[in-house]
């Protein structure tokens, strides 16, 4: 018994290690996550095979299901937006999301190029 005991503890913080690594404040799988967002304007194919169209509310994530909407909020400036994932990324440490130039304009980080956001999963 004692062995299991010493076993079940040392679980728990390999666990909370990878979560760790993860790099994100709240694990994409739970809908919700804050971090660096990047804004970006290709014209070239997205992972999910359609057309990169800047002026369209979209936004690329490592693994939420192409589809997903989710709210994104600036948060220095408090500006909201809801668009949908269609690609995957960021490819930069640290950041969480990649948004259209449309939805960086709303937020408010056209100019900065990055901002710290929080998003959460609508559908």
């Amino acid at each position: 018994m004692k062995t299991l005991t010493t076993l079940a503890r040392a679980a728990a913080p390999v666990t909370v290690s990878l979560a760790l690594l993860a790099g994100s404040a709240a694990p994409s799988f739970a809908g919700n996550g804050c971090g660096k967002a990047s804004w970006y304007a290709l014209h070239s194919k997205t992972a999910s095979g359609e057309r990169m169209d800047p002026s369209k509310l979209t936004a690329a994530h490592r693994s939420l299901r192409f589809g997903t909407k989710i709210q994104v909020t600036n948060s220095r400036t408090g500006k909201s937006v809801v668009v949908r994932v269609n690609d995957r990324g960021p490819f930069i440490r640290g950041r969480v999301l990649d948004v259209s130039k449309a939805a960086a304009g709303r937020l408010g980080m056209i100019s900065s190029g990055v901002a710290s956001v929080c998003f959460k999963v609508l559908s």
